[in-house]
């Protein structure tokens, strides 16, 4: 019986936490989706390239949709050190 009865107030609070979502959502002030790509077929978040500056520190270049960010890692976080349109690097071996 006891057990009966705590799956029961399980099940309730499910329904609580679904209907608080349910009714945020339908206000505005609550969003379930957070990744949305810019283009179907096309990621928003891509890694250009990597390299590695030493066993703890690099540089990413990241392309955020429309967007092309240069970033540095070390153990002490990330850094954004330059910002700019969205560049298209030609694939290694293709160069004139």
């Amino acid at each position: 019986m006891e057990s009966t009865e705590q799956l029961l107030a399980v099940i309730v609070v499910l329904g609580l936490l679904c209907g608080s979502l349910w009714l945020l959502k339908r206000k505005g002030w609550a969003r379930t989706s957070f990744r949305r790509s810019a283009r179907p077929g096309q990621p928003r978040l891509e890694v250009i390239d990597r390299l590695a500056l030493g066993p703890q520190h690099s540089l990413h270049l990241v392309r955020l949709a429309d967007r092309t960010l240069l970033v540095g890692l070390s153990p002490h976080g990330c850094n954004l050190l330059e910002s700019g349109p969205a560049v298209t690097l030609p694939a290694p071996g293709l160069e004139n």
